[in-house]
């Protein structure tokens, strides 16, 4: 699964980008410092690996991941191709979901595309042209849809009226992710992979000084932010992309270390992670051993064959049944034998629906 971070320009998609992966991305004062998409995976943060890893003492320790893209700058008039819009867009549409990068830090070090900062007005400036260009492909599509119309197929007047509905909703500055639609309607709109129907996290970037205060979400910047997602139906997360990068470079054990002073239990960071691996509707089932402790990533809803072909097509093919134990369970107990002892491990056939955190063992035979 690919989340992009996506931002104007000098808003410091890179900087979050170097502390998410370690992979020292240009982060420079001027616009499209960053043309091609950096790319890099990141481990998502799990005490319950860790607790596993502990009972177990593997040979392979393997925790769930996300793909991070940094995308370009946008500028205003993207969707027209100003600046890298089109390379932009592009690179947008091949992301499951969007992580958007908003400066709420004064600096006058650091250039404003527009001289000054405004955590609304600039997140509103990518979401026009996002909006723009959806606007663009649905009426691609309604201008086909229409000449069908003429063969006498009842489904290419539906398609008109749903396509209408579509632009007029986008028109009026809402997401297609916000558009109240049928399940065909919805159907309909998945066929279309409008930028806008992507789930959507806000990454209120703050300063250092900032970092420290009691309340980072009555910041004006980030409250003004926040107004603006929660009509949008989004979420936003309060990080300091500049200090989070420093800490990243910190050795692990100094990083702890570091965050205690603080007092906090895991960096902004690692919950922004967090909250992006929720965004894109996934969840994560365990498997637990001397050989490998692993956690597996699903989408939610998943059922238990298809879980189980995530780790090999014959466990899909041949499924008998799981043998699963929650792990809230299995850590009161101390270990699988107690669990078991008490009656907490069940055994679950090809209907059950895979939860977040299920320790497993398939069952299977070809």
């Amino acid at each position: 699964m690919k989340l992009g971070i996506v931002g104007l320009p000098n808003v410091g998609k890179s900087s979050l980008f170097n502390a998410l992966t370690c992979a020292g991305a240009a982060s420079e004062n001027y616009p499209f410092c960053t043309i091609e998409p950096n790319v890099g995976i990141v481990s998502v943060p799990d005490k319950r690996m860790d607790f596993l890893k502990k009972l177990y003492n593997p040979a392979k320790y393997t925790p769930a991941v996300i793909e991070f893209v940094d995308i370009a700058g946008l500028v205003k008039g993207a969707s027209r191709g100003e600046g890298l819009g089109n390379r932009f867009l592009s690179h947008i549409r091949e992301v499951d979901a969007v992580l958007h990068v908003v400066r709420c830090f004064q600096n006058d070090d650091v250039a404003h595309v527009d001289g000054s900062i405004g955590s609304a007005r600039d997140a509103e400036t990518i979401n026009f042209e996002l909006i723009f260009a959806d606007i663009e492909t649905v009426e691609k599509r309604l201008l086909r849809s229409e000449k069908m119309i003429k063969t006498g197929d009842k489904k290419y007047v539906f398609e008109c009226d749903t396509l209408l509905k579509i632009k007029s909703a986008l028109e009026s500055g809402t997401f297609a992710a916000a558009i109240d639609l049928s399940d065909a309607e919805q159907a309909l709109l998945g066929e279309l992979f409008l930028l806008t129907a992507k789930p959507v996290l806000y990454a209120a970037n703050i300063s250092e000084e900032d970092a420290t205060s009691a309340d980072l979400y009555a910041l004006p910047q980030v409250a003004a932010l926040c107004g603006l997602a929660q009509k949008q139906g989004a979420q936003v997360m309060a990080v300091c992309a500049r200090l989070e990068e420093e800490i990243s470079a910190l050795p692990e054990s100094e990083r702890q270390a570091f965050l205690r002073e603080l007092g906090v239990a895991q960096s902004a960071l690692d919950l922004l992670v967090q909250k992006s691996y929720k965004l894109l509707g996934l969840i994560s089932f365990l498997t637990a051993g001397e050989k490998e402790v692993r956690a597996w990533t699903i989408t939610q809803g998943t059922k238990a064959p298809r879980a189980a072909g995530k780790i090999h097509t014959d466990f899909e093919r041949g499924f008998i049944r799981a043998e699963i134990v929650a792990f809230d369970d299995l850590q009161t107990c101390g270990d699988m034998a107690a669990a078991r002892a008490r009656g907490l491990v069940r055994q679950e056939g090809k209907d059950y629906v895979m939860r977040d955190g299920d320790v497993t063992l398939f069952k299977f035979n070809v």
